[in-house]
């Protein structure tokens, strides 16, 4: 074989593979993202009475929400774990383990018996499930990205970035959409078997996922750094994620703090704005979920846009306009639910979750995976990632709901979002920009 054909075919099986780890990629925080999603919507509309009953129905949702909440706690340590084992062993074997923890856990939800069944054992059942999907969920979505970044253009990581949060508007689209469908059901039989259906959908994403991750390859800068390690150029870590905090300690607080706004806005708008929207102003639910759905839809096309411009003008400008937008947005977004009218409550949904979010959520997967060096990657990016989605994202429906029912209106919400995003706005005025880094080269 030529050195030009051996040049051509290698240059093919990269593309092959990068093909590979994006729909990977797509695959698995599909699945992730769709976990979470459904319990967040099932939370609003079904959880709150068949494992919390109570006389209050606001006191049942909030307990519903502390149980949402409690899968963010997990996410920390899986994080920690997961993202060591990525570092240590390999991409592959560590995102094989993660798609069958959340996909055994989210099935098994659909499986559960109710408060009237079994009693108290019921919830506490539904939280040792919960703790699964968090732990796995934790070194999840960094995993799909660091595999997708290293395996793609090094000129378009955005890009190739991308499939993972695509997978976010992916499983926002199949998890509205199906609840919306067993919504259609009358309410005896939605309430007795119909919302178990979307948990145990996630089985088919389960099974999609772990064949398309068997049969992926390891990085070519993970491989570059396991051969500098072996050649005694460069160190192995013993715990990465501990060296990762003490060798980019910056870095690791950009990531923490970039999380906010970002992960704030991605339980705002499916989750609390859901059960508002339903709760609180009595809208249909189906008009609601509907919304969701169009704007999921957006979002398929805004993820790209955006991931594209941040590899021309840099992420930070794309990430820090995108949390502006959406908070400036959300006044607005209130405002047009509470006119109650089809059109306008499908507007706020489409502006807030699918054009202005999706401009946080774009950049930051490349951003991330580009602050860390190779052999802490993972690591750094996983748990810096998770923690901000336990100080953000996991307690966001439960202290919006808080504040609506002690303040008797959203503002309390908004004053609340609008401090996260200060924090997010903060953070990335003191990260570095990365979008021109080499993040293959081994640094002795």
């Amino acid at each position: 074989m030529s050195a030009s054909t051996q040049t051509l075919y290698h240059a093919s099986s990269q593309r092959h593979q990068s093909r590979k780890a994006g729909i990977a990629a797509l695959v698995g925080t599909t699945l992730e993202w769709y976990d979470f999603l459904i319990y967040g919507t099932a939370a609003a509309l079904i959880l709150n009475h068949a494992f919390f009953p109570t006389a209050n129905p606001l006191v049942g949702t909030i307990a519903a929400f502390a149980t949402y909440a409690v899968g963010f706690l997990a996410r920390p340590l899986g994080g920690i774990v997961l993202g060591n084992m990525g570092d240590k062993i390999g991409r592959k074997g560590m995102l094989v383990l993660t798609i069958v923890l959340m996909g055994v856990a989210t099935t098994l939800i659909g499986v559960l018996p109710t408060y009237d069944q079994v009693g108290v054992w019921a919830p506490i059942l539904l939280i040792i499930l919960r703790l699964a999907q968090g732990f796995g969920a934790g070194g999840e979505y960094a995993g799909a990205v660091v595999l997708s970044v290293e395996h793609g253009d090094q000129n378009k990581r955005g890009a190739a970035g991308a499939w993972a949060p695509m997978g976010f508007a992916l499983a926002t689209l199949l998890s509205t959409g199906v609840f919306q469908l067993a919504t259609l059901l009358p309410r005896d039989a939605f309430e007795s078997w119909g919302w178990r259906v979307p948990f145990l959908l996630g089985s088919v994403l389960l099974g999609v996922g772990y064949m398309v991750r068997r049969h992926i390859s390891e990085t070519p800068a993970f491989e570059e750094a396991r051969k500098a390690e072996a050649a005694g150029i460069v160190a192995e870590p013993k715990l990465p994620v501990f060296e990762v905090i003490r060798k980019q300690p910056r870095n690791f607080l950009v990531v923490i703090g970039a999380r906010f706004a970002e992960n704030g806005f991605a339980y705002l708008f499916p989750v609390f704005g859901v059960s508002f929207a339903i709760t609180t102003l009595g809208i249909d639910q189906s008009l609601t979920l509907m919304a969701v759905v169009i704007a999921s839809a957006v979002q398929l096309v805004a993820i790209p846009f955006w991931a594209r411009l941040s590899d021309k003008v840099g992420r930070r400008p794309v990430y820090s306009g995108g949390a502006i937008a959406s908070i400036l947005w959300l006044v607005p977004y209130f405002l047009l639910l509470e006119t109650l009218s089809p059109a306008a409550i499908i507007i706020g949904f489409i502006v807030g979750l699918g054009i202005f979010y999706p401009a946080m959520l774009a950049p930051q997967a490349a951003y991330f995976a580009e602050l860390f060096d190779t052999k802490m990657r993972l690591s750094g990016f996983a748990f810096a990632r998770e923690i901000g989605s336990v100080l953000a994202g996991g307690f966001l429906p439960l202290v919006a709901t808080a504040l609506l029912a002690a303040a008797g209106h959203w503002w309390a919400v908004v004053v609340y979002v609008l401090a996260l995003t200060i924090i997010t706005l903060i953070a990335l005025a003191f990260g570095p920009e990365t979008n021109k880094r080499d993040i293959e080269k081994v640094a002795a």
